[in-house]
């Protein structure tokens, strides 16, 4: 999924500002300019549109968690992970909004896209394992819309 997409989704589902969403990119370790954010939030057809970069998302996803959770004192700045797939997206995702198993089933069944666990536990493995199964567009955008419910119910 295109990173813009996932971008503008989170946006809206917490219904912050763009000033907010570079706060939070901050967080994780990274400055962007206002400019290149507006860019990276319009969409695919509108004029000024730019491709939102892995390392742009990896930090936003990295300052997501600490937006939620608050900053681990205890445990050392973590390496930001390239290129960013959409496990790793769906995984950031759990740790920040601190989902369990049952959460993302319900997530999921709301937007209409139930998974079984065997399913969604591969997409939880790490790459490489034989249970590992890339995460797709559908079932990532599923996700977040089933979130964005959750969250803005």
């Amino acid at each position: 999924m295109v990173h813009n997409d996932v971008l503008r989704s989170v946006r809206y589902m917490l219904d912050i500002s763009d000033k907010k969403v570079i706060e939070i990119i901050k967080l994780g370790g990274l400055e962007v300019p206002m400019a290149d954010l507006v860019g990276y939030l319009k969409k695919d057809e509108e004029e000024g549109f730019v491709f939102c970069p892995d390392e742009v998302m990896a930090h936003f996803l990295d300052g997501l968690v600490i937006f939620k959770r608050g900053k681990d004192e205890s445990r050392p700045p973590q390496p930001i992970e390239v290129p960013v797939t959409n496990n790793i997206i769906l995984k950031k995702l759990r740790v920040a909004f601190e989902l369990k198993e049952d959460d993302m089933h319900a997530i999921l069944k709301a937007a209409e896209f139930p998974v079984s666990k065997p399913e969604l536990s591969a997409l939880f493995r790490k790459f490489g394992h034989t249970n590992y199964r890339p995460c797709g567009d559908q079932l990532l955008r599923n996700f977040l819309k089933g979130l964005t419910l959750r969250v803005r119910a």
